[in-house]
């Protein structure tokens, strides 16, 4: 049986493959006043989703080898007043317009720390007064940048969008398992 005291917090899924990751950030948000429900795989966070619809949710762009996209989409069409916070070390101009697209409030990269996810979960406009880069995209950047916009619209098929960009698909596969290059 719930505590009264637990029935008042809101409900926030966590859905990140690294386990260390999770427990931190969960520690973490339970001291600020959530429910935390974690899930180390998309299936396991649809499960958790649809018989515990959460409030907030934080969720990783990339989920082993799965997209962290299609949990968006899902844990919209439950309820699309879920607040979710996109959270990932690959970040793309196109996964985040994706990311906003499908139902995310906000756009993070890590590392991020609980503070800052708390105050992107709840944060619902827009800032206009970000400043704007006076410094062009590297061009190693604007690769991975591209690359990124072929996978996309090739709904996450490495095989598919090597082909549209007439690669082999084992180069493709290397070139997106690094890290992206700083702007």
């Amino acid at each position: 049986m719930m505590r009264t005291q637990e029935l008042d917090k809101p409900r926030l899924l966590l859905v990140d493959d690294d386990e260390t990751f999770c427990r931190v950030l969960k520690t973490a948000l339970e001291k600020r006043n959530y429910e935390v429900l974690v899930a180390n795989n998309v299936k396991d966070g649809i499960m958790l989703a649809e018989q515990n619809v959460p409030e907030y949710a934080v969720i990783d762009l990339r989920i082993g080898h799965e997209s962290g996209l299609e949990l968006v989409k899902k844990l919209i069409s439950l309820d699309a007043n879920t607040q979710i916070v996109m959270l990932t070390g690959f970040a793309s101009i196109a996964t985040a317009v994706e990311a906003i697209k499908l139902g995310a409030i906000h756009y993070l990269t890590k590392p991020a720390n609980a503070d800052e996810i708390v105050n992107a979960l709840n944060k619902n406009e827009g800032d206009p007064s970000v400043l704007i880069s006076e410094n062009p995209l590297s061009v190693k950047r604007l690769e991975w940048e591209h690359l990124q916009k072929v996978l996309m619209q090739h709904d996450g098929n490495i095989s598919a969008a090597a082909r549209a960009l007439s690669m082999h698909r084992r180069t493709l596969q290397r070139k997106l398992d690094k890290k992206p290059v700083r702007e």
